[in-house]
């Protein structure tokens, strides 16, 4: 695998391997509800409290990558998990 770059116009933003992996698993699955547990047995091999934050902290960055595209969003569903929209 390799790190994918985010293209909006001109402008290129080269993601990490993790942003990249987090981005692709989230566009294999678009449109369907993710739990955190899923995501992170898929992608952190393991469920506790660092990779949950770990994933936040992803999470949060692909959102601010993402937001230049309104069409394009990774909402959350409280408690249970996210689903990404394109």
């Amino acid at each position: 695998k390799s790190n994918l770059i985010l293209r909006y116009g001109t402008e290129e933003i080269l993601l990490t391997f993790k942003e990249s992996e987090l981005l692709e698993f989230f566009i294999r699955h678009k449109g369907k509800l993710l739990t955190r547990e899923q995501i992170l047995e898929s992608l952190w091999g393991g469920n506790d409290y660092f990779a949950g934050r770990s994933l936040d902290v992803y999470i949060s960055k692909l959102r601010k990558y993402l937001s230049r595209d309104p069409a394009v969003k990774i909402e959350n569903r409280h408690g249970i998990g996210f689903i990404f929209k394109a």
